[in-house]
């Protein structure tokens, strides 16, 4: 299930105008910080073992977006990459392939060749990542650029000024028509930048304000700020998504990025998910790890669980 380029019938009068968007995201219930932090931290300390572990590290490979977006990319890089994301482990084939490769635009035709012929999609960052500072028209050339070349998957970032502004119309207006660029062939994840904006509320508006404006997925971060992904944000944007589907029938995925490098902190997400929107959402179409750092160390737990010894990093490859 996909979102629809419209907000559906259930909220349609919602967004009908500024005024009314305004009511309702503002009228959305108050967060309550402290709570939202402790039962995120309650739900961190379950204990994952044996066949239950394993499992989860698979799982989370096939959730991981390997990444590189540095204006030092070049193709070799890229191919290399996509590679990896095909075979994280060429010694071991069972090992599940990640979910993507994210790439800038002008990357996506050689990432696309890099993973032909397997199941890993091509995500293109875009609307002048990472800062999200240019004219809607450059946006939308770089997301029509993206999906030319072959992008599966968009992801943009919204106008975090207009947003803490209180321009809430600029910033739907801005997701709907880069949604609609996207067409039917690629996927929209919507990035927040949580970091950047400072309250619990904003997340939760921005949450609600993605998704009646045809968000796929809703995504905490660049990765480029100093704070990105965290238990609690993730939780109450999981939050977000069960209680939009409760009242709309329409699923969006949830994709923490930035911040997460170990197997134990990507199966406490795992947890997060499971306990707050449910077993539906595990499953890389609807929950993605934005951390290609992680990637090498579910690799190398994974070997420590097959073979008893610990590999270390020397045994995988550096992104």
């Amino acid at each position: 299930m996909t979102m629809p380029t419209t907000a559906p019938h259930a909220l349609s009068d919602v967004t009908a105008s500024d005024s009314t968007l305004r009511r309702f995201l503002h009228g959305l219930p108050g967060v309550d910080a402290v709570g939202l932090e402790a039962r995120a931290a309650s739900l961190g300390t379950r204990s994952i073992k044996t066949t239950a572990k394993a499992y989860a590290i698979d799982l989370a490979i096939s959730m991981v977006d390997l990444t590189t977006l540095e204006g030092a990319d070049t193709p070799g890089k890229v191919r290399a990459l996509g590679a990896k994301a095909v075979h994280p482990d060429p010694t071991d084939r069972a090992t599940p392939a990640t979910a993507a490769v994210c790439v800038y635009p002008d990357m996506v035709a050689t990432a696309k060749e890099a993973v032909a012929g397997s199941t890993v999609k091509v995500a293109s960052v875009a609307t002048a990542f990472p800062a999200g500072r240019a004219p809607l028209a450059v946006k939308l050339a770089d997301v029509r650029e993206a999906v030319a070349a072959g992008a599966d998957e968009i992801d943009m970032v919204i106008d975090r000024g207009a947003f803490l502004a209180g321009n809430y119309r600029k910033v739907y207006d801005e997701i709907t028509a880069v949604k609609e660029a996207c067409g039917t062939s690629a996927r929209l994840k919507v990035i927040f930048e949580t970091g950047e904006l400072s309250t619990y509320d904003n997340i939760r508006r921005a949450s609600w304000l993605g998704m009646l404006a045809g968000a796929d997925f809703i995504k905490t971060s660049t990765g480029k700020v100093a704070v990105n992904a965290t238990p609690a944000n993730t939780l109450l944007m999981l939050e977000a998504v069960r209680d939009f589907r409760a009242q709309t029938g329409v699923q969006v995925g949830v994709k923490p990025a930035g911040g997460i490098r170990t197997s134990k902190d990507a199966i406490k997400f795992l947890v997060l998910v499971n306990e707050t929107a449910g077993e539906d959402w595990l499953d890389n179409h609807w929950f993605r790890f934005g951390a290609s750092s992680l990637l090498n160390d579910l690799l190398m737990q994974r070997q420590k669980l097959a073979t008893g010894r610990y590999s270390g990093p020397d045994y995988v490859t550096v992104d």
